[in-house]
């Protein structure tokens, strides 16, 4: 009898243990349900305002956006105050994306804008507390991918065939500029690239770096492989570490694209006239570093109406450079200054007749304006002595992944 009041004991633990966990199980699932994960954009967390999204209309100015959702013109000053280091508020773009963020109250009170310059950079207006204006980048996702083609008529048209960027065609004709004459590819002639494709929010946003290329041209085939032999300084090497650029850097800045190149007739984007542009414009975020493109003194560093802020270097008898639009001078930059090759210089800007970021770099020899791309050039620096192990091991890994 004992015995099996015992067992009738413990199979009611047992039934009452098993509901308790049973009851536990069901309110972890229930608390689980009501958590709810915090949303962010731009660094801030947006799921507890009012949020609207919207894009620049033709016409509108940020002020109007600020007025529309109750912010006085007092305060509209100061914000404009407060963004002068920071961001232009008189360049914002029609079609370019904004968000306000409101409190969820009768008045909805804006505590942030946010404007996208770009896919990339983006402007916070933050009122949560008094007013801080600053910039941020959204994360860059790079997936790096290889392409390659027997080319059947042009470069250009064999890249548009195997629906590639356009500016894979001028970032190989850039790197190989010294190397190549691309007037001349012919039927035969191939390519294989190792590059990097950039993603933003899950968008493809374009092209970032080549970091290794093989040209086949008239059955040699021509290397390159890109390097960083400072925090300051890149560039393409071939197989041996031989650089292939020549005496003068390819460019004077880290650049997106080539916007504009040489030409004696060009209509002029801001005054509409046709007439020669003897400069080649590269395209570049506001603040890039543009560096010197070879030894020498700087003879001019001053700005002009159309020039902006620009900086003039004589590099010897035969050459001298320029470097136009910029930001601002970088200190200590001065006439009688003497720079190396790929000294820091300037910043990227604007200034002087200007439609957007960039650098235009003129180049002079014996005192008349030519494009540095057709000029016959002596021979660049090969890789540092003290980098060339680390640009050996580099190189294998990129031509193993050509290769593969």
């Amino acid at each position: 009898m004992k015995k099996k009041f015992g067992v009738l004991i413990m199979f009611i633990a047992i039934v009452f243990i098993l509901k308790n966990l049973t009851i536990t199980e069901k309110n972890k699932q229930i608390i689980e349900k009501e958590v709810v994960e915090p949303v962010f954009e731009y660094g801030i967390r947006i799921d507890t305002f009012k949020v609207i999204k919207e894009s620049i209309k033709p016409g509108q100015t940020i002020g109007e956006i600020f007025y529309a959702n109750h912010i006085d013109h007092l305060q509209i000053n100061k914000i404009v105050e407060k963004s002068k280091e920071i961001f232009d508020v008189r360049r914002i773009t029609a079609g370019n994306n904004y968000m306000t963020l409101c409190l969820n109250d009768s008045i909805d009170k804006l505590q942030y804008l946010i404007y996208e310059k770009d896919p990339i950079n983006f402007i916070v207006f933050d009122l949560a507390n008094d007013v801080h204006v600053y910039s941020g980048k959204k994360e860059i996702v790079i997936k790096r991918k290889i392409a390659k083609s027997e080319i059947k008529s042009s470069l250009s048209l064999t890249m548009e065939s195997k629906k590639l960027s356009p500016r894979l065609t001028n970032e190989l004709s850039t790197i190989y500029a010294w190397t190549i004459d691309f007037f001349k590819i012919q039927e035969g002639d191939a390519f294989k690239i190792y590059y990097e494709d950039r993603y933003v929010d899950g968008k493809y946003i374009g092209i970032g770096k080549i970091l290794a290329s093989e040209f086949k041209h008239k059955n040699k085939n021509y290397y390159a492989f890109y390097y960083r032999e400072n925090e300051n300084f890149s560039d393409y090497y071939d197989e041996n570490g031989n650089t292939l650029r020549k005496a003068f850097l390819m460019a004077p800045v880290e650049y997106k694209r080539i916007s504009s190149r040489y030409s004696t007739n060009r209509k002029h984007p801001v005054t509409g006239r046709w007439k020669g542009h003897f400069g080649t414009d590269y395209a570049a975020e506001k603040g890039t570093p543009i560096w010197s493109t070879a030894d020498g003194k700087i003879i001019q560093a001053s700005y002009t109406k159309n020039n902006g802020n620009y900086v003039k270097i004589k590099h010897n008898n035969i050459y001298t450079t320029q470097y136009l639009h910029m930001s601002r001078i970088k200190p200590g930059i001065r006439k009688g200054v003497h720079v190396k090759q790929g000294d820091i210089i300037g910043y990227v800007g604007s200034t002087g007749l200007a439609t957007g970021p960039h650098v235009c770099y003129r180049f002079w020899k014996h005192g008349k304006q030519v494009d540095p791309f057709k000029q016959k050039l002596p021979p660049g620096d090969p890789i540092k002595q003290e980098n060339y192990k680390e640009f050996i091991v580099i190189k294998d890994s990129l031509h193993s992944i050509l290769n593969n």
